[in-house]
């Protein structure tokens, strides 16, 4: 069923087309990712299906009364807030709800028949299905801890960080569970098991979702299909990431194939236009304008094909372990170092060395030290004890506050300081817009200012100037964050040819798969380890030990209650507790008879129009009044003999 339509919808900002009459259908259940450039229209289509976005022509058409719900990038709240109490005010309704099921659950005992009554009470209950809402608080507990929001649950709003604030606003939107919910980059600020945590509760919970993501496993896992935005237009594809990488690849093989049979007729037609004579006669002009078009297209396909066939080529999988050079150069030498901040040790008694050409990933939960220890190798930071030798070479460094970037210079000052349009890249002499034009910027950005770019144009700035640099080692802080995914699979080639060092904070799963030779895990208790795996590998292989050690620890409570339950000398029972204790089972199976041939009954028309649906009615609420406080009797006496 369709919640919601968009119909040859098209939007500009002022002369500059966005999307031009693309339609999209959002079905209930679905999960739909939209990919593309940055700059391609992904916010516009996002806020449009929100309805916060006007449409210059076309039709939005949505169902009545369905909720949509997005996620802003700047979340606003009562400031005068805490942190639970803007969730629970997120959920008003929700709890609403609950409490008018209790009191209609309430009345409806005192009033069986009320038709009324028990109808409202399905829709609630419908309603608090659809939203899974009948034990908000255990959810509101566990999500705390899952985003690790539980140490601010009573600290005011205003003191929070500004991803600790999208992680807040994420928590109650996936608790509240709105009809549509509109997600834009939902995985930035999260780390890994956030995000798996986040895989979780959308698939279990059956979202209907249209969001935004570079993370391309967070797609994969998540996604029924994949919508790109590509010059103007809507392309859409079953699945996940995967299946459009696959579904690409046959598109660019149709495309060929098309291609080849066009130049075959416009062969032909071309030798029927050199005649000459023929063609000027007035009922072959409209031929004669479908091979001026044919030409055209036959100009287009080959730059439409090599644009595919390069994403496609970028976004190989290139696992195979680079074979070690002899007497490779040591770069950085660390010799049992711990840092600590306050009363948190980061770093515990670790020791590594990092040799010349080596790709490893550092990664880790959220505040567990990772880019302390890039700032310990960049010499920022002393180590507490232990020391770091560090060999003589460059170093190229990207952060996330990209400090190498001043807002008032635009992109030619940037990449020319000296004046001119030309700039070294790795010794080699290029015309800058030949260079940025690698990272997707075209020639009007030229003389654009820093300051007014987005958050993801000034990261690929920063990255475009740090691969002009000559370096040998590359340190960079979550270099994918901001990015869309054509730019993510430029920075990944780039770092694959690069001839030095790479160090790299990441939370991108599918970044580090393809890029990292090993990683550097940071535990809690600042416990660094090694390893030569794929991080997934290493995910799964956590998940696994997590769920042997959970099952033991359920084995372990167990054997202790039966212990303990052993050990419990049983009380012993009085003459009465004794006879309650033999006769109760009987008069209470009795009873449960009993109560089940009134239902069945009232369950017959033919039944209860013999005797009398108020009857019936009133004489089951006394049945099962007399059978609780038998059941629960009978329970005070088994718990007594242990």
């Amino acid at each position: 069923m369709a919640l919601l339509d968009l119909i040859d919808v098209s939007k500009s900002y002022e002369t500059q087309k966005i999307i031009e009459n693309i339609s999209l259908f959002i079905n209930e259940k679905e999960k739909i990712a939209i990919i593309g450039q940055n700059g391609g229209g992904k916010s516009t289509l996002l806020r449009i299906i929100n309805g916060t976005l006007e449409v210059d022509s076309g039709k939005r058409i949505q169902q009545n009364n369905i909720k949509i719900e997005m996620l802003e990038q700047n979340p606003q709240f009562l400031e005068t807030q805490s942190v639970r109490e803007v969730i629970e005010a997120q959920l008003v309704q929700l709890t609403q709800k609950r409490q008018e099921y209790e009191a209609l659950s309430q009345q409806i005992a005192a009033d069986f028949t009320n038709k009324e009554l028990l109808h409202r009470q399905g829709e609630v209950a419908a309603f608090l299905d659809a939203h899974n809402a009948w034990n908000l608080d255990d959810k509101i507990e566990r999500i705390l801890q899952e985003f690790d929001l539980k140490i601010y649950e009573n600290r005011n709003i205003s003191l929070l960080s500004g991803g600790e604030r999208r992680r807040v606003a994420l928590a109650g939107l996936i608790l509240k569970k709105p009809d549509i919910l509109l997600l834009d980059e939902p995985t930035n600020h999260l780390d890994v098991y956030m995000v798996t945590f986040l895989e979780e509760m959308l698939s279990k919970e059956n979202f209907t979702l249209v969001f935004i993501s570079h993370d391309r496993y967070f797609i994969d896992k998540i996604a029924t299909r994949t919508v790109e935005i590509d010059n103007l237009k809507l392309r859409s594809f079953d699945g996940g990431y995967m299946n459009y990488l696959q579904s690409k690849e046959a598109l660019l093989h149709a495309m060929q194939k098309e291609h080849e049979t066009l130049l075959k007729i416009l062969k032909s037609e071309e030798e029927w236009l050199q005649r000459g004579v023929k063609a000027r006669l007035k009922r072959d002009e409209g031929r004669k304008a479908r091979v001026f078009k044919m030409r055209d297209e036959a100009k287009k396909n080959p730059s439409f094909m090599r644009k595919i066939k390069l994403e496609l080529e970028r976004e190989k999988h290139n696992f195979n372990q680079e074979k070690s050079v002899n007497r490779q150069k040591m770069l950085f030498e660390i010799d049992d170092i711990s840092k600590a901040l306050g009363s948190k040790t980061l770093i515990k008694n670790f020791s590594a060395r990092i040799m010349q050409k080596e790709r490893i990933a550092i990664v880790g939960r959220n505040g567990t030290g990772k880019s302390t220890l890039l700032r310990l190798l960049l010499g920022e930071l002393p180590p507490d004890k232990g020391k770091i030798k560090r060999g003589e070479f460059e170093i190229g460094y990207f952060d996330q506050q990209r400090v190498m970037l001043n807002d008032d210079k635009n992109l030619i000052e940037t990449f020319c300081p000296n004046g001119g349009d030309r700039v070294e890249v790795q010794g080699r002499n290029m015309h800058v817009f030949g260079y940025l034009k690698n990272f997707l910027f075209p020639k009007e950005y030229l003389d654009k200012k820093i300051g007014i770019l987005s958050g993801g144009e000034k990261n690929r700035v920063a990255l475009a100037m740090l691969f002009a640099k000559k370096t040998d080692c590359l340190i960079l802080d979550e270099p994918t964050n901001d990015l869309d995914i054509p730019t993510i699979n430029i920075i990944e080639e780039y770092i694959q040819n690069y001839h030095g060092a790479v160090l790299f904070v990441s939370h991108d799963r599918y970044f580090v798969d393809k890029i990292a030779k090993k990683l550097l895990i940071f535990s809690n208790g600042g416990l660094i380890t090694e390893s030569h795996g794929s991080y997934s590998e290493f995910l799964e292989y956590e998940r696994e030990i997590k769920e042997i050690d959970e099952f033991e620890k359920s084995l372990t409570d167990e054997a202790a209650a039966a212990s303990v339950k052993q050990k419990t000398k049983p009380q012993k029972l009085s003459y009465k507790e004794q006879q309650d204790y033999e006769t109760l089972p009987a008069m209470i199976e009795k009873l449960e008879n009993e109560i089940k041939e009134i239902k069945s009954c009232l369950a017959n028309p033919a039944c209860y129009q013999e005797k009398g649906i108020t009857t019936l009615t009133e004489l089951l609420t006394k049945k099962e009044s007399e059978l609780e406080p038998m059941v629960e009797r009978y329970l005070e006496i088994e718990g007594k003999m242990g």
